[in-house]
């Protein structure tokens, strides 16, 4: 397994640790439930460096990120992020991804899932008719996402950057805890606001970042997370898990990522995607709320009341929020109105769901 900088504090703190993306990654520390809450309520710190990063520079690396993307990039002045995905020849999902504009028209910074690393790279490379340089820097650059309603207020003694007027979706560099050329980005995967930073590993700067972001978070609670409740987390905002919630086999308009799919440029499968707009999709992805015990899992049936089947459960766990168990999952397009009953096949009970809004916190 790959090492992140990262990996001897993890085990150093006593995380459980689990192969992640062909990765030792963290899974919790002192539990799921207790980190969960600490970021809900707090800050905690995630390390996600096992995510992918490439550099697509020149003057035509706009236009290749609009054709292999699906949100409009060109509406990204420098400082500006987007959430995008890359679709497929046939209106699937290659990957979802965040479009960094470094500087207008000529610099971006795109970052991938570490499962799709050599996936992406090579979807990209095939639509680089126009000698577009290209940089995969996954392997060199470190990811640390503070999250929490405390996180850039427990951060901000550590640069001089204003971090904590950081607009949603927009990112600064800067020098951090001491390091030079730190990307700070107001993004992240919990929904409970902070940040994420984007460094190299030079001249010790990972440990140099880890060891002063504890110190300035040590008297506020901050605590390390796992992958455990970065999961539980992401799943209260219903955002999306790669390779749960969306594949190469479902569409951004079957996944409810509509928004992020422009028709005002060309792209790859705009036609079938247009198609998909105009006609209405067959199935839907939704929020499930369990009316009845049981939790729901990946890969369970969905099913009507005379026991036919209508869907899958793509992601479900025991909101630590909530206390109650939640799911998404996709069904037939007549069953996804907020409020309709369905059944969740667990082992060999038929338990009762309801479709709810999400996010569900």
């Amino acid at each position: 397994m790959k090492q992140t900088p990262f990996t001897h504090k993890h085990i150093a703190l006593g995380a459980k640790m689990v192969d992640f993306a062909g990765y030792s990654m963290p899974v919790s520390y002192t539990g799921i439930n207790e980190e969960h809450a600490a970021v809900r309520n707090n800050a905690g710190v995630f390390d996600v460096s096992h995510m992918g990063e490439f550099i697509l520079k020149g003057e035509n690396a706009l236009d290749l990120i609009q054709r292999v993307t699906s949100n409009d990039a060109s509406k990204l002045t420098e400082g500006k992020a987007q959430y995008s995905c890359l679709p497929n020849i046939n209106g699937g999902i290659v990957d979802d991804l965040i479009v960094y504009c470094i500087e207008e028209n000529k610099v971006y910074m795109l970052v991938v899932n570490s499962g799709n690393i050599e996936k992406d790279w090579k979807w990209i490379s095939s639509h680089n008719t126009k000698g577009v340089e290209m940089h995969d820097i996954s392997e060199k650059t470190c990811l640390l996402a503070i999250q929490g309603p405390n996180a850039t207020k427990i951060l901000q003694s550590l640069t001089d950057v204003d971090i904590m007027n950081l607009k949603y979706y927009t990112f600064v560099k800067g020098n951090f805890a001491g390091v030079d050329n730190v990307l700070i980005s107001a993004t992240g995967y919990t929904g409970s606001g902070g940040v994420e930073i984007y460094f190299e590993d030079i001249n010790g700067a990972a440990d140099k970042i880890w060891d002063k972001i504890f110190e300035a978070g040590k008297s506020n609670g901050l605590k390390p997370i796992g992958l455990g409740a970065r999961d539980t987390l992401r799943l209260e905002m219903g955002y999306c898990l790669y390779g749960n919630d969306i594949d190469d086999t479902t569409s951004p308009l079957e996944a409810g990522l509509g928004w992020i799919t422009k028709f005002t440029k060309e792209f790859v499968a705009k036609e079938i995607l247009e198609k998909q707009k105009a006609e209405g999709v067959l199935q839907k992805l939704v929020g499930l709320e369990m009316v009845e015990k049981g939790i729901p899992r990946h890969g369970y049936d969905l099913k009507d009341h005379m026991g036919a089947t209508i869907g899958r459960v793509t992601s479900g766990t025991q909101s630590p929020s909530l206390g109650k168990a939640i799911a998404m999952g996709y069904v037939n397009s007549g069953f996804s109105a907020i409020d309709t009953q369905v059944y969740v096949k667990v082992r060999d009970k038929l338990l009762i769901a309801k479709v709810v809004k999400m996010p569900f916190v």
